[in-house]
């Protein structure tokens, strides 16, 4: 008998692409796959949309879609919870709450997928070989976006690529845990935090394992309002804005004047003029939710 594999996805203002995100899981080869999508209080049409996808279900009518509103929505295996806007760990952790599979696999509602995602993902979990498991296989949806390009320039990653090829085989992040692991360490930390999906290896104390296949996709940031957005939630990584000599640090290092002295020399090692103005504006995203951190700015998006 197959494992029920539980896919859990924070959604949080994700109209632009929680639809391709469902369609891309419905479309998986390993079955028995149930969906479980956490609203984290979303402002835009995040939720009118997957609730819409609900009611295609000839076995849901609206009465039912009614009564369902307060236990949770569900569809076939497509099922819908809400919370006010606490951060994606929170939702995270509710969604493994209601998981009825023996594995739980965590991705972002930005995210698609290749066909053999989930059976590649789950597979040396099954076999017992690891308790869990996450894919370097990690694809740049919009490689040919020129602020996508330079999103990668300053990571020094290729344009195709989340993760560099020689990324090591060992990962502070669980793409894909054995539920009974996730519940032994009570789940994600739940301060909504930009690295509390390293919560649970720091927890466990063992890293996830790399699995062959696996291949996904994500969008980098395609406008500079994107751009900005994203700088200013990487500007909450602990790692940037935790302890007060790394806020220090860093509020030299994301400076107008090193963004404009890193921005110009890449611009020209690159070729890309447009790394300038990305750059610039990164690193005021990121500068800001620094500078945000001495008052006490939540954390979470």
């Amino acid at each position: 008998m197959m494992n029920t594999v539980s896919v859990i996805i924070p959604a949080y203002n994700e109209e632009q692409s929680i639809k391709s995100c469902l369609e891309s899981l419905e479309q998986q080869s390993y079955k028995p796959l149930e969906i479980i999508v956490i609203d984290d209080g979303s402002t835009d049409q995040t939720l009118s949309i997957i609730k819409n996808l609900l009611l295609r279900s000839k076995s849901r009518d609206v009465e039912q879609f009614k009564i369902m509103q307060t236990q949770g929505l569900k569809s076939e295996n497509l099922f819908l919870f809400e919370q006010k806007h606490l951060g994606p760990g929170p939702a995270r952790n509710l969604g493994a709450k209601e998981a009825n599979g023996e594995i739980l696999v965590f991705v972002d509602a930005d995210m698609t997928f290749d066909e053999n995602f989930i059976k590649d993902l789950t597979k040396p979990i099954i076999e017992g070989k690891t308790i869990g498991a996450f894919s370097k296989n990690e694809m740049v949806a919009n490689s040919d976006n020129i602020w996508s390009i330079c999103w990668n320039i300053n990571r020094n990653v290729l344009s195709t690529r989340m993760l560099p090829k020689d990324y090591p085989n060992l990962a502070p992040v669980y793409r894909a845990i054995l539920k009974k692991e996730f519940d032994k360490v009570g789940g994600f930390d739940q301060t909504g935090e930009y690295t509390d999906d390293w919560s649970l290896s720091r927890k466990l104390g063992v890293k996830s394992t790399a699995v062959k296949g696996a291949v996904y996709y994500h969008c980098n940031p395609s406008n500079l309002e994107e751009v900005f957005k994203q700088a200013r939630w990487i500007g909450k990584n602990e790692f940037i804005s935790g302890s007060l000599v790394r806020k220090i640090r860093s509020l030299f290092f994301y400076s107008f004047g090193m963004s404009l002295l890193i921005g110009v020399y890449k611009s020209l090692k690159n070729a890309r003029p447009a790394f300038l103005p990305f750059k610039v504006v990164y690193d005021f995203g990121v500068w800001l939710s620094v500078a945000r951190s001495f008052m006490k700015e939540p954390k979470y998006k």
